[in-house]
């Protein structure tokens, strides 16, 4: 029996769908609805599904946003949509599956039957490529997923000026002033930001290329930060920072 978990913004969807695989697709056992992309990101890293029901277009996040803050997953995805023209394209281009809504009997029914005969790592190799077609799609204003110790916190990656390290703790200074602290290492939070503005300038620091004032050249050279802090440059990583920068 596979483990599944559905994600709509509209309960209505997410009931029915709970109803219908309750009802004709006995191999799959529901974990539980979620109705916002911020629960559902949390409950998916908790209770590891075997699948999840994901509609597309959800306030603050979409589906695609939401995929890759969970990266890399160990889950199959069913996509489920009303009507997306790109996002139908491409997945018919990709031999994703997806469901229309309203989802009907024998097309939910076809989708799992797939599902439960699917070559699992050929299939995310598919659902990677999926995610590079739709990049360009995703809002600038990306969400990044982090664990504190009383849960998780959901913030906005532009907002982040800053990540220092402490141990095997980290704390992440925000343009509002606020400082996070992070249950993940310092390398943990730099993978989980791949392809963004960010660079490791220091052993204990990440900073964020679009929040910084000024480059100083004294000594080994520092940064000033629009929070107002100064961070030194290591001099083993300056001409990665010195590239990087003058790519924006």
């Amino acid at each position: 029996m596979l483990k599944a978990i559905l994600v709509d913004d509209e309960v209505s969807c997410t009931d029915v769908l709970h109803w219908q695989l309750e009802t004709y697709c006995p191999s799959i056992q529901v974990l539980c609805e979620c109705n916002s992309p911020e629960d559902a990101v949390e409950k998916i890293t908790s209770l590891k599904p075997d699948v999840v029901f994901l509609d597309i277009e959800m306030p603050g996040m979409n589906a695609f946003e939401m995929l890759n803050i969970l990266k890399p997953f160990n889950f199959e995805v069913i996509f489920t949509t009303a009507y997306n023209q790109f996002a139908v394209r491409a997945f018919k281009e990709n031999a994703t599956d997806y469901l229309l809504k309203p989802i009907e009997k024998s097309d939910l029914i076809l989708a799992v039957e797939k599902l439960l005969t699917k070559d699992q790592i050929h299939s995310r190799e598919k659902m990677e490529t999926l995610l590079h077609l739709f990049k360009d799609q995703m809002k600038i204003n990306k969400k990044i997923a982090l664990p504190t110790q009383d849960g998780m916190t959901f913030l906005n990656v532009d907002q982040i000026v800053r990540v220092e390290s402490e141990s095997n703790y980290s704390f992440v200074h925000l343009a509002s002033g606020e400082n996070v602290c992070i249950t993940k290492t310092l390398k943990q939070i730099e993978e989980s930001l791949e392809g963004q503005p960010f660079y490791r300038v220091h052993q204990s620091h990440l900073v964020n290329l679009n929040h910084i004032v000024k480059y100083i050249k004294d000594a080994g050279g520092y940064l000033v930060m629009s929070d107002k802090t100064s961070i030194t440059v290591a001099r083993q990583r300056k001409d990665g920072f010195m590239e990087l920068f003058s790519k924006l």
